[in-house]
């Protein structure tokens, strides 16, 4: 085995591997609109064709939704699963679009070569740097470089319905050594990086009732409960002067960082005023005593994302209304059990409840946080891989957002997920004008190449 040989057939063939992810982009595969439907099997079929052509053993599986995609291949005492997502976002409004998101085109930028299409970065530009890394593989040494399993998911965008119900009815078939997920990005731009937290995630809906219709507030102003104040002033307590969370229970399952990983994410230097200005903002406004990058990536979070009530439209309404409503969202760190959490939200507000009004839930889904076992060497195998391609030393860093299949792998098929990816910040991943620079579609391919091999 050469890898120097591979990584120069890498380099050779980034014209092909571009021209193969451009006919990928050009599907549709919109999984959250039935309109897409077909074009989401299309993809499916289009990805079990490469596996096939690579050697695999592939099909497509079917779902009550969008189908699954499961290849076997290769041979050795290591055994990987590789998973990626082949759906993607819609792409309203397209009138902020530069040209068609369905027909990708390469394009030169201030910053370079970047490729211009919906889904080129998340996920299937990612994804198809860890193919493209089998097909080099192949072509040099006649074989794939391990035992795999390849899992290319349809509905990640789309809530991931029939995932759970998949891993378990086929948990057996799925499960290996270790999973391999591209569908992160790089640290500032150029530095390498592993996943190794992720933040669970819990949503709630309420509506506080109060009058049995809206009110004339000069009628029943100041003698009648306004529940957009009743609202507000339980809402405003969630938090106190320091930014902690005051929900009793709140804390329970939330672990210290690791001075390991703490002295990593110094050595970062990240600026937390370059980041809140480029949103304009400039005081860190959560747990005083965590430093930026702890708030984002390892401590938990109770947001208010969406508040209404009452009369919202132009001019001016003087009403008391009948209801109010609000959407508030919590971000999990350790071992914060989200079930429990929703118990104790629910009871620290209607406890506040004054008399007359009454409360109505509505949950939107939990997960709970998840924390890599970083002493399997795999992951200081991986680290080394990309340190070497990218000139940086890779970093163990954390995720802000929530990446539920991470967690899912290691409830259902009780292993841990190595989280690598390519992309970069201003990838515009679910807006308009999604691009993957070029650079990172060629690194990540020599990137997976050196990983498998150290892995193998």
């Amino acid at each position: 085995m050469s890898l120097d040989a591979v990584l120069a057939r890498i380099d050779a063939d980034l014209p092909q591997s571009l021209d193969r992810l451009l006919d990928l982009l050009r599907i549709p595969s919109i999984s959250t609109d039935p309109a897409f439907k077909p074009d989401c099997a299309r993809a499916a079929d289009w990805l079990v064709a490469e596996l096939q052509e690579l050697g695999f053993d592939a099909s497509a599986r079917a779902t009550p939704g969008h189908p699954m995609v499961v290849a076997h291949g290769g041979s050795g005492d290591k055994h990987l699963l590789f998973y990626g997502h082949y759906d993607v976002q819609p792409v309203d409004p397209l009138s902020l679009w530069d040209r068609d998101p369905f027909d990708p085109e390469i394009q030169d930028t201030a910053k370079g070569r970047v490729i211009r299409a919906r889904g080129a970065s998340d996920d299937k530009g990612q994804l198809m740097t860890f193919l493209e890394a089998c097909r080099a593989w192949k072509a040099v040494n006649g074989s794939l470089p391990a035992k795999l399993t390849i899992f290319f998911e349809g509905e990640e965008e789309s809530g991931s319905p029939s995932l759970i119900p998949f891993l378990q009815d086929n948990a057996a078939e799925l499960r290996a050594d270790i999973a391999l997920i591209c569908d992160t990005g790089l640290f500032a731009d150029t530095a390498p990086a592993i996943v190794t937290m992720l933040r669970g995630l819990l949503g709630e809906e309420m509506t506080i009732h109060a009058a049995n219709k809206d009110l004339h507030s000069g009628m029943y102003g100041g003698a009648a409960q306004n529940p957009i104040r009743v609202l507000t002033r339980i809402l405003g307590k969630m938090h106190d002067d320091q930014g902690h969370i005051t929900i009793p229970h709140f804390y329970d399952g939330v672990t210290e960082l690791p001075d390991a990983i703490r002295q990593q994410w110094q050595s970062l230097a990240f600026d937390h005023a370059a980041f809140l200005a480029g949103v304009g903002l400039s005081v860190p406004a959560g747990e005083q005593d965590r430093t930026p990058l702890e708030m984002i990536w390892s401590r938990p979070t109770a947001e208010i994302n969406g508040i209404w009530g009452g009369y919202t439209g132009d001019g001016f309404k003087t009403v008391l209304p009948a209801e109010a409503h609000a959407k508030v969202s919590f971000r999990l760190v350790g071992d914060q059990d989200p079930d429990a959490l929703r118990k104790h939200f629910r009871a620290w507000v209607e406890a506040q409840l004054p008399a007359d009004c009454r409360i109505e839930w509505k949950d939107h889904g939990n997960s709970p946080a998840g924390v890599m076992a970083i002493d399997d060497p795999a992951f200081e195998m991986a680290r080394a891989g990309l340190t070497e391609e990218w000139g940086r030393a890779a970093a163990y860093v954390g995720c802000g957002g929530s990446i539920p299949i991470a967690g899912y792998f290691k409830t259902y098929l009780g292993m841990d997920a190595l989280l690598m990816g390519f992309g970069r910040d201003d990838d515009q991943i679910h807006s308009p004008n999604e691009k993957y620079d070029l650079e990172c579609f060629h690194k990540g391919i020599r990137s997976w190449a050196r990983i498998l091999a150290k892995l193998s």
